[in-house]
This record gives C-alpha cells, structure tokens and sequence, in this order.
C-alpha cells in the first residue's frame, strides 16, 4: 500500500493549489483526478480574482504570470433603465479585482506541481474515500486494470459537486442548503476586444446581460435564458443580437461580433453543505458550497478555503496541535453563508425572475437608491473586493 500524509481527490485550482502551498511546507501529498490532465487544463471557468486570492497564489509562488499578465480593475459597472452605475472599488474601499482566467491558474498551478515532481495521478476510476472516520483513511483506485491503495493522515475533497468526497459522507451528518434559479446563462467566448472597459451587469426588462473579459483581446459575454433552454436554439447571430439589445446603448454600440471559441450554457445555483469536515475528510470548495457566477465568488470561496486547510494541517505537523483544522468548517462557513448572501443579492436586483413589472421596479429602484447612497455602494463594493480573511488566533 502505498502512503502520503494528505491525499487530494480532484485536480481542479483549488486541489492543485492546496498540494502546491502544503508542498512549500514540506508536507507530501498525492493528488488524484478521475479526468485526464488535458481535460483538466483546458475547462473553461470563471476570470475574477479577489486580492485574497492573488496573494495566495503569488505565496504558492505561482504568480509569475499572473502579475505580468492579469488586468487589473479599479471597479465595475452596473446597467439598468436609468442609466449606468459605476461602483468604485479603489475609492469606496480601497481595492481592485483582478482579472487572469480561471484556467490559466490552473495551467499555472499545474506546471509548479509538475516542475515540483508531485505525485499526480490522473484518469483515476472507481475512486473510493474509506476510514476517514478515524485515524487511518485510505483512498482506493483504479489505473491500468489495477486497483491502487493509497494510506494517508488527511483526505481533502476538492473534487466538486459531483464528487465522491460528499456522497461518501454517512447518511445524515450533513445538513444541505439549496436554491435552484428559475433561468441559466448562456456564455460565450470570443477573441474580441471587450465591449466594456470593466466587468459590466446589465439589468434589462428582457432579461440579464454582462460583459466580461479575459484579456485584451479575449471576451467573455453572458444572457439570461430559461433554465431548459438548450445551445441549438442560440444560433451566433441571436445571440449576438439578444446581448446588444440588452445593453446599455453606448456599450451595444461597440460590441464587436465574432465566431465564439466556446458557447455553454450554466444553470445557477446556491448550494452549501454543513458541515465541511467529517473527522479527517474535509470538503473543499464546489464540493461544499455552489453560488451563482454573478458575483463572482466561486474560485475566490473555494481558495479561501485552502487557505484556511492548508494553515490548519501546516499547525498540525509543526506542533501536533489539531485546533485549527478543528476549526475549519466553522470559520470557513463563515465566510461561505456572507458569500452567498451577496451573490443570491446581485443576482435577484439584475436578473429577471417573472414579468411582474411590479417586480422589475423595484429591482430598478433598489439600483437607484445604491446609486444615491454612498453607504450602500460601500457595502457592495467591500462585498465584491473580498471580505478581510479571518486570522489564525
């Protein structure tokens, strides 16, 4: 039987960044992943770094890239019948976001734990979490018609909703939070230049918009659709069309067209399990919380959990102390259910739920009283730079 001291199911950011910061404190982990490393490289995901976030990365000493390349916003925009709203982030609370795609940190992350010579096992079947109820949890697998056994201290589940991690759990020890919207977003990708200079919410009558951006030259566009709505009934030209006629005339103007590289259409969801940690099982990102994109919380959530993981077996192995790894579930649901409330807020003042035009006014008029009111800029700006990490005691 092979052995390491934390096993990582899932190779996905908030895995591969976990075993790259625990590595740089010389704790020996093994990461396993049931797709293929081409597959995992190339997903598309989400662009929005909090600055939590980016320090986290450049301490995993994996920020080289992003720091040269990363776009960096001062502050975004919302759009709605009265007009457009700026929300100043560096004035209001003194931050910025970052923008650097969610997998160009994963190609990152996956070259410093190559370069590192970590152990990665990729295309794992049957991947099996056992004896996390006690002092000695193994994780089984299968490769090459051989079924593999892995000995381990910890096992973390950074392996997503559908994962294996949660659905192993006993019946009954976790508690589950769930709210299904009513519609999904339809996304594309393009090389084109963004039609916004900062990341753009647009609140229509027709339904929600946005303009986003991955780089200079690379954009990233959204409308709302209903929920069963399906990638045939969206030729290129109706959405292109369907975007303009949703935003704000000046940006419409502006928008340039061309044939996506990707088009995907995303239910939205708000999901999150209690609690995260299930003696030496800890659940991890998408595995035990989902938000809807709109505030983009959902990489920044799940590196926050990391870091409060990797500080707590850090402590463990350094002084035997398990307070705060003990700890985990407590503190990061914390800052989970705060991350949620906002994402559950940004989308029900931009998002069309029905066509009730008494509905729609009062989005439009909750949109102009932030506008009037400097204290409630302040929160919605201090919201979407990322909440201040709690410290260990």
């Amino acid at each position: 039987m092979d052995r390491t001291q934390v096993a990582i199911i899932g190779a996905g950011p908030s895995g591969l960044l976990l075993s790259q910061l625990l590595h740089l404190n010389g704790i020996d982990t093994v990461v396993i992943e049931r797709q293929s490393g081409c597959y995992v490289a190339s997903r598309i995901r989400a662009g929005v770094l909090e600055q939590g976030t980016v320090d986290l990365l450049l301490r995993a000493k994996v920020g080289e890239r992003l720091s040269s390349e990363r776009l960096i916003h001062d502050g975004f925009v919302l759009g709605f019948a009265q007009g457009t709203l700026r929300v100043d982030l560096k004035d209001l609370v003194g931050g910025t976001v970052s923008i650097y795609g969610q997998t160009e940190v994963t190609k990152d992350l996956m070259d410093a734990r190559a370069a590192a010579g970590a152990r990665m096992v990729y295309e794992a079947g049957d991947v099996s979490v056992e004896g996390f109820g006690g002092k000695a949890p193994v994780v089984r697998y299968s490769q090459g018609g051989r079924v593999h056994e892995l000995a381990c201290d910890f096992i973390a589940g950074c392996d997503g909703y559908h994962g294996v991690c949660r659905r192993s759990l006993p019946p009954g020890s976790l508690q589950t939070f769930e709210k299904i919207y009513p519609f999904s977003w339809l996304g594309v990708l393009a090389d084109v230049p963004p039609a916004a200079h900062e990341i753009l919410y647009s609140n229509h009558e027709r339904g929600f918009a946005m303009c986003s951006m991955r780089s200079l030259t690379r954009s990233r566009y959204y409308v709302q659709c209903p929920a069963d709505d399906t990638l045939e009934a969206w030729p290129d030209q109706r959405f292109w069309d369907e975007l303009r006629w949703r935003l704000p005339a000046n940006v419409a103007e502006v928008v340039t067209t061309a044939p996506p590289l990707e088009k995907s259409i995303a239910p939205l969801r708000s999901f999150v399990v209690e609690p995260m940690k299930f003696g030496r099982l800890f659940l991890v990102g998408d595995a035990a919380h989902i938000v809807p994109p709109t505030g983009a919380k959902g990489l920044n959530l799940a590196a926050a959990d990391v870091r409060v993981l990797y500080q707590g077996l850090v402590e463990y192995y350094r002084s035997g102390s398990s307070d705060l790894i003990d700890g985990y579930s407590e503190q990061c649901l914390r800052r989970v259910w705060k991350a949620v409330r906002f994402s559950w807020w940004l989308t029900s003042v931009t998002h069309k739920f029905s066509d009730d035009p008494f509905a729609h006014r009062l989005q439009l008029t909750e949109l102009d009283y932030i506008r009037g009111s400097t204290a409630a800029l302040t929160s919605v700006a201090e919201n979407y730079v990322g909440l201040p990490f709690e410290e260990p005691a």
